[in-house]
């Protein structure tokens, strides 16, 4: 399986290249724009961020906000009535635990330490702690989102009946740590723009010749 592992990675870079995210963000921003992230896309996710940012310049100010704001200042990535308490309550209970809104501190833990902390809060899942870990902090997790899962269920690079929370670390123990940045965006971009959950274009895709579910 890891000798597969590599050939996915191996043979993505071939295809797209060595991908780049968004220019980092500080942990707790990224937390935030993690939490906006759920269940909507980038565009929205990033319309909802900076909406609040400009309506309260501080995460502190987001965090002593009336609700009511700052459910309206996120609404354009929908789900805003649970997001929006959902930040807050994490931005306060940071600041009652750390006494400051800064997360640079986790990257003296271990992954496992850290991740535990951030998958504490109300709404943060194993998915939003990897994005912070990798992302952010530059720690080895792996996020799976529903890209993630789908190819590598279809590739055979994880057993077929796992959840998508299992597959955070059963994936992270397929893959090489130092290409979870990598192969994480490349396979996101594989599941947009070839594996598709409907009709996928196996023709086009670079990983045929090893995937487990390509036609015959």
């Amino acid at each position: 399986m890891n000798e597969k592992a590599i050939e996915t990675h191996k043979r993505l870079l071939e295809k797209f290249g060595e991908p780049i995210w968004r220019n980092p963000l500080p942990a707790i921003d990224e937390l935030v724009s993690t939490f906006l992230s759920q269940n909507t896309n980038d565009v929205n996710r990033d319309r909802a961020f900076d909406s609040l940012r400009a309506k309260f310049p501080t995460w502190e100010e987001v965090r002593d906000a009336p609700e009511a704001e700052v459910i309206e200042a996120v609404r354009v990535a929908g789900l805003a009535n649970q997001k929006g308490p959902n930040i807050q309550r994490a931005l306060r209970q940071i600041s009652d635990e750390r006494g400051e809104l800064d997360l640079d501190f986790l990257k003296e833990m271990p992954i496992e330490e850290a991740r535990a902390w951030l998958t504490k809060f109300k709404g943060v899942g194993p998915k939003t702690a990897a994005i912070v870990l990798l992302f952010s902090l530059g720690m080895p997790a792996f996020p799976v989102d529903t890209h993630v899962y789908r190819v590598t269920g279809r590739v055979g690079l994880r057993p077929e009946k796992i959840s998508v929370e299992k597959a955070h670390p059963y994936l992270e123990n397929v893959f090489p740590p130092e290409s979870y940045y990598a192969v994480h965006l490349n396979i996101i971009r594989l599941g947009r723009e070839i594996c598709k959950a409907r009709k996928p274009n196996c023709a086009a895709c670079p990983l045929l010749e090893i995937c487990d579910a390509a036609p015959l």
